[in-house]
């Protein structure tokens, strides 16, 4: 079957025929050239309307899919449009736009690769330049915004990640319905002012409508979901809550180390760390046998520890009325300990009572694992994108690998 043929099936250009297919330069690539029909008037690219041919302008090549591992290239001679409105104007083409030296599917299909390897590693492989994937994967972005149906949103959770050294953050919020898990707006920084216009980019219906909002215990998070969604219920992110946990038993631990240290007492807690830092059965056999020889001393950390183990529990409750009485029961315990960092995490606890309670009236509504999730699979699509590290890039790296946009539909899918 003629290559011909093949195009004509699979990549039919309106008002263009493919003229002839030949080597190009030490038969290293496919040069397919094309040539407008010859009834076929040019289209101005400004104005969208036809015009007579003014000119044309010196031939141009057009990266196009490989085939067999071989680089392929649109060749055309570009006609000049002489339009009433617009003056003399290079055409419009129905295979790319603007000074793209790339074609529609070329791009779709550096894009599609570019979610499954890295970007350097796509141009790598496909015999072409890191920038050309560069410009692949925004324009692929941009057409899926500019054409997405958001639909319902029952529920979001908030989370924010570090994307540079520096303290340098990004907010990302996720649709956690049972049925659709995807990232919505990605906002800079953590500020109580960047989230503000981060929600607000949502359509305010929408807003007013989301029964649930997972989110941390941070004070301007919370103010500003209560601002923005008054209506909604906001969930506690369970694995922050532990995480404050292990950050307060840790400080224990270093501040009993020091004193220890101080007195001359080293052998029984010297590399501890990590034995009650760690889930129980995470625990290397080493980690588990240090951990069964320091359980039975009454050292602070040890009852930090404890007390940590014991916290779980909470979430094992069915009803807030009596997840309740067990947060009262152990806060209690926890100011008797006389150790100040469970002190403050007591104090946390007390302050954000009926924040907690509100995981158990949303219990099974809205998982904090979909948003941990999506935090884990932000990471890896900023690394995908290494060698890029403005925030404009990173922001483009997520939405492409995460938010599920829709993409332009051609004659032919390539995979």
């Amino acid at each position: 079957m003629p290559l011909k043929t093949i195009l004509n099936h699979v990549e039919k250009q309106k008002g263009v025929v493919y003229q002839n297919i030949g080597w190009g330069e030490n038969h290293e690539s496919l040069l397919i050239r094309l040539q407008p029909h010859a009834r076929s008037r040019p289209v101005c690219r400004v104005c969208g309307r036809k015009g007579s041919c003014y000119d044309t302008q010196p031939e141009r090549r057009f990266e196009f899919v490989p085939l067999w591992a071989i680089p392929v290239f649109f060749v055309d001679a570009m006609r000049q449009v002489n339009g009433d409105r617009c003056g003399v104007k290079v055409e419009r083409v129905p295979w790319s736009d603007g000074k793209h030296r790339t074609t529609f599917s070329d791009r779709l299909f550096l894009s599609r690769w570019a979610k499954r390897l890295s970007w350097k590693e796509t141009a790598t492989v496909f015999g072409t330049s890191g920038d050309t994937v560069f410009r692949a994967v925004p324009w692929v972005v941009g057409w899926g915004r500019e054409n997405q149906e958001r639909g319902e949103v029952e529920a979001i959770g908030i989370d924010e990640i570090q994307y540079r050294r520096g303290h340098r953050y990004l907010t990302l919020a996720d649709q956690s319905d049972a049925g659709s898990r995807r990232l919505l707006p990605v906002a800079r920084d953590r500020t109580e002012d960047s989230r503000r216009p981060f929600l607000e980019i949502l359509p305010k219906a929408t807003l007013q409508s989301i029964p649930f909002v997972g989110t941390d215990l941070w004070k301007p998070s919370l103010n500003v979901v209560a601002e923005c969604c008054g209506h909604a219920v906001q969930i506690p992110d369970r694995f922050q809550v532990m995480k404050k946990f292990g950050e307060q038993l840790d400080q224990v631990r270093a501040t009993e180390a020091r004193q220890m240290t101080a007195d001359g007492d080293e052998p029984v807690w010297k590399h501890s760390r990590w034995c009650l830092l760690k889930r129980r059965e995470k625990l290397t056999d080493k980690q588990t046998v240090k951990r069964k020889e320091l359980l039975p001393y009454n050292l602070r950390r040890v009852r930090a520890y404890r007390m940590r183990e014991d916290f779980p529990r909470f979430w094992q409750y069915r009803s807030p009325t009596g997840a309740g009485t067990f947060l009262d029961e152990w806060c209690t315990r926890a100011m008797r300990s006389q150790i100040d960092p469970i002190k403050q995490m007591a104090n946390t606890l007390r302050r954000h009572r009926e924040l907690l309670r509100n995981w158990f009236r949303a219990k099974g509504e809205l998982s904090s694992g979909s948003v941990e999730g999506l935090n884990n699979k932000a990471q890896l699509a900023m690394k995908k994108a290494d060698g890029f590290k403005s925030y404009e890039t990173i922001e483009i790296a997520l939405c492409h690998q995460l938010e599920k946009l829709p993409k332009p539909q051609r004659t032919h899918r390539f995979y």
